[in-house]
Parts: structure tokens; sequence; C-alpha cells
């Protein structure tokens, strides 16, 4: 298996780039957020995908970025394109956050990944990177994810957001009060 692999950029799209290790190119698969340009000398850390028809390269500049890939990956029906997917939608950091603060918006928002394997990804890694709280995995919560993502939309964070919906302890009783309710507490 390739682990790693540190050569000169050869070609790069949105998804994808070809890097040069000595006269051979390799296609890695990046998220978004991974810069470079043809003539850049990089080093990837790889995680090796292959089945039987199959054989590709996902490649991350930060060896936490890594495993954090492969963490997704190891919960059943998230496949190597949704999990690089969530890091083009987040950074690890936020992608770590919405696991600990039970975000289902925030992978939600990732293409081919819907709303029960974002809970499976909140409830099967939330141990895995050390979690605290319960999970509030209720229909309530849909109603708390609305208030998150307005909440974000105003330029708080997922965490603030989270937080101020806390505060409110069952306020509000539709999704404009508790958003009205928590700009409010946000706002002292």
């Amino acid at each position: 298996m390739i682990g790693s692999l540190q050569g000169i950029v050869d070609y790069k799209d949105l998804s994808s780039i070809i890097v040069d290790v000595n006269g051979v190119g390799y296609k890695v698969h990046i998220p978004v957020s991974i810069s470079a340009n043809p003539g850049d000398k990089i080093k990837f850390f790889i995680h090796t995908h292959v089945r039987e028809d199959l054989l590709e390269l996902y490649g991350f500049t930060d060896a936490a970025d890594l495993k954090l890939f492969e963490y997704l990956i190891s919960v059943s029906g998230v496949g190597c394109k949704t999990a690089i997917g969530v890091f083009s939608v987040g950074g690890r950091t936020e992608i770590v956050n919405a696991i600990i603060g039970n975000d289902v918006s925030f992978f939600t928002s990732v293409p081919r990944l819907g709303k029960k394997n974002a809970q499976k990804i909140i409830i099967e890694l939330k141990n895995k990177l050390g979690g605290e709280g319960d999970l509030d995995l209720s229909e309530d919560s849909n109603e708390n994810n609305e208030v998150v993502t307005a909440l974000k939309s105003f330029g708080f964070s997922a965490a603030e957001a989270r937080d101020a919906i806390k505060s409110l302890k069952g306020k509000g009783e539709n999704v404009e009060e508790k958003i009205r309710l928590a700009l409010k507490s946000l706002g002292r």
C-alpha cells in the first residue's frame, strides 16, 4: 500500500491532483481546500482504496486529516467519495466540532450524505474523538438544527449557536421564536 507521496504537481483540478514522483504520475483525490499549482513540490499522506475493479488514492497534507478520513470511512454507509466531501465542507477542527456538538446539519450539507448516515457518523465517532454530553437525535433536534443553521448564517459559530440553544432551556414554541431568543442571548 502507498502510505505517502512526495513530488511535483503536474496537474490539478477541483477534486484531484496528479503528482509526478520520479517520472510516474499518481492521481490523488483531495479535498477542495488543498491549494497547489503545477510545479509546486508537495507531500501527501495517502489512503489507498482498493476494490475488485478499482484502485484510488486519497491524499491529505496532514497526517491527522488522514486519520480522521479513515475514521469517517469506517462508518457503515460512508464511502471514500462521501468522506472526502465532508472535508470539502469543513476542515478537521470543524468536522470534529460537528461530531462532538451533534451537528447533524453540518453533515447533511455534504452531497450524498443523508440524515441517517450523518447521525451514524456522530454516534460511531463521538467516543473515538472524545465527545462529551448526551446525543440529541430526537425530532425536536430538527428544530434545533434549523436554529443552528440560521444562527450560522448570521455569522455565529456552530458551537456558539448550540450554547445559545442550551441557554433557552426549552423556551420558544417554534423555530422563529427560538432564533429570536437565541439572538437575544448571544447579544448580551
